[in-house]
Parts: C-alpha cells; structure tokens; sequence
C-alpha cells in the first residue's frame, strides 16, 4: 500500500476538474465523460455557502487525483430558518489506495452544523454508509396518481410555470430563486396559486424503466401541501403526458390514490436535522441527472 506520507487530501479548486473527471469516469463506468463534465460544471455554478467545498474532497498522491467525493452544499429554505445542508455523492478511491479512503469521507462530514444526505447509495455499500453514522429517513416510494387524489384542496387553485407570471399572493423569495435555478435544471418549477398564497413545487421528469413518462417531486413547502393540492397539480402534469408522481415515502400517503414501493431507493441522513419528505432541492438527482 502506498505510504501515508505520499497521500494527503484536500479540497477540490477548479484546476482540478479535468483530473478528478477522469478519475470519475475510471471509476463509475456507467457514467461517460461528458456527464461528468457537466456535473463539475454544475457545482461550479452552485451558489455553495460561503466557507464550504465548492467541488469536495480528493485524495492525492504525486500530484495526481487518487480518490474523490463530490460534495453539494446548499443553503435551504425553512418555515423558521434556512438549514445548512450536504448531498454526500459520487465515491471513489482508486484500488491501489483503499486504505486511505477512511481520511476522504472523514474530511467530507466533519461539519457538526451540516446535515449529509445520501440519496442513491448502491446496495452494497449501504452497510458502510451505516457504520460511518448514517440512518434511513426514507424506506420506499409511493406512486402517485394526484388527479385521482381524494383529498378535498383548494377548489380555485391554479397551476402557473414560474415563468408565467408573478404570483398576486404572498410567497417566500427565496422560493421563487430555487424555482428558477431548478427550471435551468430542466425541472418543471410551478406556483399552486391559492386564495391565500403561492406554494412551490418542483418536479423532476423521468421515464420509469425507459418508457413510462412520469416526475418525481423534488421539492414541496411540505407534503401536505401536495396531497391537499394534489388535484389540480396532476391535472397540469396529465395534460403533458405525465400523470403520475413519484414521492419518496414511508408507507401509503393518505389522501393520494396510488402505491408504495417498500424498499424502493431509501435515503439517508447524519447530521442535526432529519430532512423532511418532499425535499430533494439541489441534490445529485437534479444537478447531475439520474
């Protein structure tokens, strides 16, 4: 094994990111060179909190990129406050220097006020994802069918793209900024505009086994937001082709007519904040692409 005294690890700087694309793409071979240049270039343009990694970790060794992780930092939008938070993605260490590996992801969560998701660990490595203190805070997914929803929303509610128009009713700025950084993420960002006020919700299309047209919701205020609007909302999404939902769950979602996938893409979290359902804003799964 290498000795320790030829390895170190440090952030990534933007003059890394054509060996850190290479080394990914060494090291994830379902994924080409290209979608590893357009996610670098994603955290390059990522508004990171002030003091953060823009990029994350690499290991080093002679210069040459080693082992990486990519790390997401974002600031997210509360009901109090905003919380601090980190999408853990895209791990790798090459062979010859496995055993430094623990030094990477011991300098990618050494935030105490952060909270680390990961959101798509492969099934192999969900053990290790638990012994480095992480719990599941989603088991399954529920499909949805919102136009079918029983719950009784707001009968005037419309649903307007967040290029349409300026909501006439009180909403969060900060709101309206993610909307729009996730439209350029090629999400559908719309207002459910009610009597009272505009609720956001972004949405992810997808094909279901490569042919199935669907969304997954990326992020809502709150999952009862969703369910309550949830009629309206699958009307606009039924009139372009794509009537149903995905929501990461943990069991049925009353009010929504539809099924749970126990088991189905878990997720996890450490740090001090369970994230709440309905919330996937500024992670991998829209910044880098499924």
């Amino acid at each position: 094994m290498p000795s320790a005294q030829k390895v170190r690890c440090r952030q990534i700087n933007d003059s890394d990111v054509d060996g850190v694309g290479d080394l990914l793409t060494r090291g994830f071979r379902i994924r080409s060179r290209n979608y590893w240049r357009r996610a670098l270039a994603s955290l390059g343009s990522h508004p990171t909190p002030a003091g953060l990694p823009k990029y994350g970790y690499l290991l080093e060794s002679d210069g040459a990129p080693v082992g990486v992780i990519l790390l997401i930092f974002s600031s997210i939008p509360g009901h109090d406050a905003a919380a601090m938070r980190c999408n853990v993605s895209s791990w790798y260490v090459e062979p010859a220097f496995r055993g430094h590996a623990a030094l990477l992801i011991s300098q990618a969560i050494k935030h105490k006020n952060v909270t680390y998701v990961n959101i798509s660990p492969a099934m192999h490595t969900r053990p290790i994802v638990e012994a480095q203190g992480f719990a599941r805070y989603t088991t399954g997914q529920f499909v949805a069918a919102p136009m079918l929803s029983r719950a009784r929303g707001d009968d005037g509610a419309k649903v307007l793209g967040v290029d349409d128009m300026v909501p006439n009713v009180p909403f969060e700025p900060s709101e309206r900024d993610l909307l729009g950084l996730h439209r350029d993420y090629g999400c559908l960002a719309l207002w459910c505009v009610t009597a009272e006020r505009a609720y956001p919700f972004v949405l992810m299309p997808r094909r279901v086994k490569g042919f199935i047209p669907c969304v997954q919701l990326i992020y809502c205020r709150s999952i009862e937001d969703f369910v309550r609007l949830a009629q309206p909302i699958g009307r606009y999404l039924a009139k372009r082709g794509r009537p149903l939902v995905i929501v990461d769950a943990n069991g049925p979602i009353d009010g929504l007519v539809g099924w749970y996938l126990d088991g189905k893409a878990p997720k996890y979290f450490k740090g001090p904040q369970r994230p709440r359902l309905g919330d996937l804003a500024y992670t991998e799964a829209v910044m880098f692409g499924l």
